[in-house]
């Protein structure tokens, strides 16, 4: 019996890190529910203890049931008939061994029947089932917009949808449309209020909705008349039940052929607001947006490991020239490379999901009482942080999935060409990440912010601080250069004062950042588990620096006019 938990080492030393006993003393408010709720942690023992337990049945689930069913599903996928979804045979097969197993609302309060898993275990089990189907995780994750009705809905909201969730019933976010895909300020599906009965309706069209036949909706609409930017915008909830909206079509993609992609036409739907009205945009899917991001960031680490061991296996047992082709040097720089990516885009996701539980338990405590102004401090510190290495993270780790893909083929030469291997759904797959939720590009503009004001930096001298031991000594060192280099790259940049001059080097700073800032989350890795992170470490710092330095050669060889080369309207 395979078990993708079990067999990955590196889950447990991140749930392990130190910080892990102060997030979960947060979350479970010091053990509070063990008098109410019978399977409540007693300590902190007892609560890791049953993250383990869970993520083991995870594991389990992904490595006999879902990754098995992959290959069916993505050559049968869902279908659509009279403005309905059926998921493949296979597809619902995962879904109904995750809902017997209870792992729906894992996330959620015990109030509505949740488990009350923080952050960083809950991103471990999307991990696992996107090594496992990525195409599934866009299904199974979407429980995630749960945590959006949690924090902005009324007390009677949450008791209505939430313990629907934790049940398995299905969600989607319906934020894009044909006129409006990352400038969601230009959303038009209009929401009308009818006095007389009480009632929101939804009419127009939405565009690229992932899993858009599900049983509850998370909608951004235009409530206000007459508006056209985002202070126009509300946020609703809309219950299938009800009817009122129905399937156009499925779109026909190139990856992640199980998880259904919907065109939706909302006729008269009924709606109910969730929160204030004109703050849909500007705090709700904000919110929303970011946590969806950690799970592409977690779905992309699930495809590298993925890539990873596709190449790594094949390259042990394809001969060519009468040895192994691992044997080969170019071949096993390549499978080097992949895990270092695969190790570093997970160490990168998992600090961010630190970063997240801790200001967004402290957040969610301050609903309930008045923070200290230590825990105050505390919140806004992690809250920064996590504005500034999610988008980082996920431009990163999407960015690695898609590199991995591309080379797990390689590695395979003309076979992986070929449906008969995993690695061909692989890099269809993986193709979506570094575009949905926000491409690259948009994650770098997101990013630039916390290279400007120094968020990044003061983090990295907080790791430099931090002691290694004697033998590790000499890559701190390489770390510490590639630091000067990159504080360099800011002043040579911002010195101007040009905005565009910025933003046109903007990739190049956020690059060089995450390369420093990574290295240094892989160094303290492997002077805590040596064996289990040296290499990959070794491999990464060398290789970050390498682009650190291009990308320092770039930016000191180029004037400001050099932008001209590169604008449109020149010949190619």
């Amino acid at each position: 019996m395979a078990n993708f938990y079990t067999d990955t080492p590196q889950f447990r030393h991140y749930l392990e890190h130190p910080l892990m006993k102060r997030i979960v003393e947060l979350k479970e408010r010091n053990y509070a529910d063990k008098e109410t709720c019978d399977y409540a942690p007693m300590d902190f023992e007892d609560a890791m203890d049953s993250y383990y337990k869970v993520l083991e049945v995870v594991g389990e689930i992904c490595g006999d049931i879902i990754e098995p069913n992959a290959e069916a599903v993505d050559q049968s996928g869902p279908t659509v008939s009279d403005g309905r979804v059926t998921y493949a045979a296979a597809t619902q097969e995962n879904l109904n061994a995750l809902n017997k197993a209870e792992l729906m609302g894992m996330g959620l309060s015990r109030k509505y029947g949740g488990l009350n898993f923080p952050m960083v275990p809950y991103m471990i089990s999307a991990d696992i089932v996107s090594r496992a189907d990525a195409s599934f995780q866009n299904i199974w994750m979407l429980q995630d917009c749960g945590e959006t009705i949690y924090e902005f809905a009324e007390e009677e909201q949450k008791n209505k949808f939430l313990p629907r969730i934790v049940k398995g019933e299905t969600m989607s976010m319906d934020l894009t449309e044909p006129d409006a895909g990352s400038d969601l300020q230009a959303v038009m599906l209009k929401a009308s209020y009818n006095e007389k009965e009480g009632q929101w309706y939804l009419n127009g069209v939405k565009r690229f909705i992932t899993n858009g036949d599900a049983d509850i909706h998370l909608v951004l609409a235009r409530s206000e008349e007459g508006t056209k930017d985002a202070r126009g915008l509300s946020m609703f909830v809309y219950d299938k039940k009800n009817g009122g909206v129905n399937v156009r079509r499925i779109e026909n993609k190139m990856g992640i052929k199980g998880a259904p992609t919907c065109e939706l036409v909302f006729k008269n739907a009924k709606a109910e607001l969730i929160g204030a009205r004109r703050m849909g945009l500007i705090r709700y899917v904000m919110s929303l947006m970011n946590g969806a991001r950690l799970g592409i960031m977690a779905q992309s680490v699930g495809i590298s490991e993925a890539a990873t061991r596709e190449a790594y296996d094949y390259a042990i047992e394809r001969r060519q020239f009468g040895k192994a082709i691992i044997e080969f040097p170019p071949v096993y720089e390549m499978l080097a490379n992949m895990r270092a990516k695969t190790d570093a885009s997970r160490t990168l996701l998992y600090e961010t999901c630190r970063f997240v539980d801790m200001y967004k338990t402290l957040e969610d405590i301050a609903r309930e009482r008045k923070l200290t102004p230590e825990e105050r401090a505390e919140m806004k510190y992690y809250s920064r942080l996590a504005d500034a290495f999610t988008p980082l993270g996920k431009g990163m780790s999407s960015e690695y999935a898609n590199q991995n893909a591309y080379d797990a083929i390689q590695v395979h030469g003309g076979s992986g060409y070929m449906k008969d291997y995993k690695c061909e759904r692989l890099y269809r797959d993986a193709r979506i990440t570094n575009i949905y939720e926000g491409t690259t590009q948009l994650q770098v503009i997101a990013a630039i912010r916390h290279v400007t004001t120094g968020t990044y930096l003061q983090r990295i001298k907080e790791y430099q601080a931090m002691p290694v031991v004697p033998e590790l000594e000499p890559l701190q060192r390489v770390l510490s250069k590639m630091a000067q280099m990159y504080e360099k790259l800011v002043e040579l940049v911002t010195s101007p004062k040009d905005e565009e001059y910025i933003d046109f080097h903007a990739r190049r700073l956020v690059e060089s950042v995450g390369h420093v800032i990574v290295g240094h989350l892989l160094l303290q890795d492997t002077n805590k588990n040596p064996e289990l992170f040296r290499r990959s470490a070794e491999v990464y710092i060398h290789y970050g620096q390498i682009e650190v330095v291009k990308n320092y050669n770039f930016v000191t060889k180029s004037r400001i006019e050099d932008m001209a080369y590169y604008k449109p309207g020149l010949t190619v």
